[in-house]
């Protein structure tokens, strides 16, 4: 089978890596790429905006299932033109990414589909968002409306910095503080059925302890041994299933892969937030872990054949540190040189935000780097990514020094 990869950043690494090790696999090409996905596909120039250029390379290399990484370009329509020119294709339609590019889109599926949420308010004008931030009170939860790079959303206790953010929003919604851990729980679906993976948590402040601005995503770690027992298939019952169930009906089925960010209350599951794709940093701990043959799972999403399809896990932890260039978030340092990438047993360094340039492997973007350590359990994937990680050299970088660390503790104490 030949694949096309589309994307640049360690989620496309991380499942480049997934789709090469399947036998299935005979040819890799990844566009644009990253230098660290170039050791495992052939890397092709492309804007991944440009929808007509997409469907012209991949007919150019008769490609035979297309994967879509970021949401950008599914929200802008890629997965239809690709479609429409005959082609496989994980990742869903413009009209059904529309989960991720709307936020008030997605409350109102969760609305018709009885998927629990928290209460939120749409606002347009200040009147309407001040009304809103205090009758939910502090903390204070505002969110854009639309794309922002895992940037767009601010919890705080400030009801100004709420103000201040909520009105640099085109549209935003304002909605009630859920209390409680938060976890990502990945579906894969063909429109029709939906298999959910296991879950992952992700850590979005930059600073240890829960501190500093929201990001992308810092570190995450999988399995969650503190997690309910029954979590996978309360949140199939209660999220995906439904979702997928109410897509279909409104006859825009979602193909390809449903990010479902849970809040375990005291009330139970409460979803947060949806994305169309698959997470960063996540994808980076889950797919070492997956066993069931990845390229082969995903030709099956896009060509609406899972039925009976159950996915295997590997009996072990992984745990994924995000090396940051100074100034991430708000004004990431790049073109610094990167050394000592590495090459540690049984952890894999993935390539986000680097390039080559003729001083050699130069960083490139806010999140640069993610190392992800496997071990037997969550303490030794733990000690292996740090291992690692501590050998990179990146001037001005930094990176959490807390990823998975209470949950390793408390494993321990089982």
């Amino acid at each position: 089978m030949k694949i096309l990869l589309v994307g640049s950043g360690g989620r496309e690494h991380a499942l480049a890596l997934g789709l090469k090790a399947d036998p299935s696999t005979t040819e890799l090409h990844c566009a644009p790429g990253n230098p660290g996905i170039a050791d495992l596909a052939l890397l092709h120039p492309l804007d991944i905006k440009n929808n007509a250029a997409i469907v012209a390379l991949a007919k150019e290399l008769l490609i035979d299932l297309v994967v879509i990484g970021p949401e950008v370009p599914l929200v802008n329509g890629a997965s239809d033109a690709l479609r429409s020119a005959g082609f496989a294709v994980f990742g869903p339609s413009k009209a059904a990414a529309q989960l991720e590019g709307s936020k008030d889109f997605a409350k109102g599926v969760m609305r018709d589909a009885g998927v629990p949420t928290a209460h939120s308010y749409t606002c347009t004008t200040k009147e309407e968002i001040e009304k809103a931030l205090d009758e939910f009170g502090a903390p204070y939860v505002v969110k854009d409306d639309g794309l922002a790079a895992g940037k767009g959303v601010v919890v705080t206790i400030d009801r100004e910095v709420a103000l201040a953010h909520a009105l640099s929003c085109t549209r935003v919604l304002i909605e009630e503080y859920l209390n409680g851990p938060e976890i990502s729980l990945f579906g894969i679906s063909d429109g029709r059925n939906i298999i959910a993976m296991q879950p992952a948590q992700d850590f979005k402040r930059a600073l240890d302890g829960d501190l500093g601005p929201n990001t992308g995503g810092m570190g995450a770690y999988s399995p969650l041994p503190w997690a309910p027992d029954d979590i996978i298939e309360d949140t199939y019952t209660q999220v995906l299933a439904p979702v997928i169930a109410e897509m279909a009906a409104r006859g825009t089925p979602f193909i390809g892969l449903l990010y479902a960010g849970l809040a375990l209350t005291d009330h139970g599951i409460r979803v947060i937030e949806f994305n169309a794709r698959f997470g960063d940093p996540e994808t980076q701990v889950l797919i070492p872990l997956l066993k069931t043959p990845l390229a082969t799972l995903l030709y099956k999403a896009a060509t609406n054949a899972l039925d009976d399809v159950a996915l295997q896990w590997r009996e072990e932890s992984a745990v994924t540190v995000v090396l940051a260039a100074g100034g991430y978030p708000e004004s990431p340092q790049t073109g610094s040189v990167i050394l000592n990438i590495p090459n540690v047993k049984e952890t894999l360094t993935f390539h986000a935000g680097t390039t080559r340039s003729t001083a050699g492997l130069v960083s490139s973007g806010g999140r640069v780097l993610s190392v992800t350590g496997v071990g037997e359990d969550l303490t030794e994937a733990r000690d292996r990514a740090y291992r690692a990680i501590s050998q990179i050299t990146l001037p001005g970088s930094f990176y959490r020094t807390d990823i998975a660390l209470n949950a390793s503790v408390a494993e321990k104490g089982n």
